[in-house]
């Protein structure tokens, strides 16, 4: 009979997979897509945009802009993208509470839609300052879908399968980091007449997710706890799961649902104070950081420069970068398969211990390459190495705790904080890393390498595994984690326990 009925339930199977499927892929290409490819477009017109600055200042005053002040202008619109994305960061979490998580990604491409007529008309207007509120603005939408994004993700996905559904944010921007290379090849929209076109390209992506996103549903954990609506939540779930057995993950939602009645959603700065999201804090912000500071947006940084020691040609250094990010995106693909298999402190562990080996060996090649010339064709491979391994834990499984170690209420202001934790870290990463470099010159990456050491260590010894659990599991184990005075149960304690209770 099973044998039977089978052909019959498998193009259904089929159906509702793909749904799911189009849902990562609607979330992600307007959501940590973005990300990426705004992080790394701005990289090719450099030069070209710094010659817009002067001649548009020049034909407003008379007189070229010195040379210190285009770097300031640089600076300044560069910095202004991770700016933008602490604000971005701050607001999703009142989104994501307000509109819902399909709504705040949906108008969350209000901020991509302006930035692109920014760009698009930037030079047309002689107006270096619309590149610069361009750059604000793709940074606030990156802030808010890299915290709304995987929160959506993880609360639509069975709990066999969420580890994997929310490292899918993690190959988008690693996707989005490789496209923005490639687009800003010379040979494409990296000319000296066609960056406003480049930096425009934002729209593309932000219109397809306008297009397909509507059509799919809303997290079911969303409508059920926060706005009540179980019809809409069953609905929803036989979208993305099909109109097979429902009962057992109802019941899982209405237990959370009850755990959370009556409370009302959590503000960031009281996840510090509660005593009972002591371990679920702590790991978000010292994995964040570790994510953040472990030095592989400086191995991007020092990329170029390396390969251009080594005597790669100043016309392929292009293509070499473009496979720094093809490393990450491979190892994201790679540990989106393999996390419901092996877990995510397995991952982070093996990511951080790799990272520190590859580290070393870069450091000590960096001293070498005088005495040994050799040692620079090793510096080149401890690159692709670092960043393979960053690419296998921390770069997605970092993005899924704040999803994971908290339940409904505390789960928007918990992305809150990762975020503006993570944008912040990368504003001051990427201010003092010039001063790094030039004070520990081939001894730069030491103090990345302690961060590493860290992030292996406390993953190890305190971060609790939560592969094929379901959100309540993973509250009930942290909970005894947070008070394991209690898990033991009560202890005898003598006379004084009789004595405290007479009447």
């Amino acid at each position: 009979m099973e044998d039977e009925l089978e052909p019959s339930l498998r193009p259904r199977t089929q159906i509702q997979g793909r749904i799911l499927l189009l849902t990562i892929c609607a979330a992600g290409i307007g959501g940590t897509f973005q990300f990426g490819y705004n992080l790394s477009i701005i990289n090719a017109p450099t030069l070209h945009i710094q010659e817009f600055t002067n001649e548009t200042w020049q034909a407003r005053t008379g007189e070229p802009l010195p040379d210190h002040l285009v770097l300031l202008m640089w600076s300044l619109i560069v910095s202004l993208y991770p700016l933008g994305g602490l604000f971005g960061a701050l607001l999703a979490g009142p989104l994501a509470i307000t509109l819902g998580r399909k709504k705040s990604l949906l108008v969350n491409n209000i901020f991509v839609v302006s930035a692109a007529i920014l760009f698009g008309f930037s030079r047309k207007a002689g107006s270096f300052e619309m590149i610069m509120l361009g750059r604000l603005l793709v940074g606030v939408n990156a802030g808010v879908s890299m915290n709304i994004q995987p929160m959506y993700l993880g609360e639509s996905a069975p709990k066999e399968l969420r580890g994997a559904v929310a490292m899918s944010s993690a190959i988008f921007t690693a996707l989005g980091i490789v496209m923005g290379q490639v687009v800003g090849l010379r040979e494409l929209l990296g000319g000296p007449q066609a960056w406003p076109l480049l930096l425009a390209s934002c729209l593309v992506p932000g219109a397809l997710q306008l297009a397909s996103l509507p059509l799919l549903p809303e997290s079911p954990r969303y409508l059920l706890i926060d706005c009540g609506d179980t019809e809409a939540c069953l609905a929803a779930l036989r979208r993305l799961r099909g109109s097979g057995d429902l009962a057992g993950e109802l019941e899982e939602l209405e237990e959370e649902r009850a755990a959370c009645q009556g409370c009302r959603a959590r503000r960031p700065w009281e996840l510090f104070q509660h005593r009972a999201l002591r371990r679920q804090v702590t790991s978000l912000v010292v994995l964040g950081s570790a994510m953040e500071l472990c030095g592989n947006d400086s191995v991007y940084a020092y990329a170029s420069s390396v390969f251009r020691k080594a005597g790669v040609p100043e016309a392929k250094i292009q293509y070499a970068i473009i496979g720094t990010g093809s490393c990450e995106l491979l190892t994201a693909v790679v540990s989106c398969v393999v996390i419901e298999r092996v877990g995510r402190r397995v991952l982070l562990i093996g990511g951080y211990s790799l990272m520190t080996c590859w580290g070393s060996i870069f450091t000590v090649a960096l001293c070498l390459q005088s005495s040994f010339p050799w040692t620079l064709y090793l510096a080149m491979a401890c690159i692709f190495a670092f960043i393979l391994s960053f690419g296998i834990g921390p770069a997605g499984v970092t993005g899924i705790l704040a999803t994971e170690l908290f339940d409904q209420m505390a789960r928007p202001a918990a992305c809150m904080v990762c975020g503006a934790l993570m944008w912040i870290m990368l504003i001051l990463v990427g201010l003092g890393f010039p001063f790094i470099m030039e004070a520990l010159s081939h001894f730069l990456y030491v103090p990345f390498l302690g961060v590493c050491v860290c992030g292996a260590i406390y993953t190890g010894l305190f971060l609790p595994e939560t592969k094929g659990k379901t959100f309540q599991e993973i509250s009930k184990e942290l909970h005894r984690l947070n008070f394991p005075r209690r898990a033991q149960g009560p202890t005898w304690r003598s006379l004084e326990v009789i004595q405290s209770t007479e009447l």
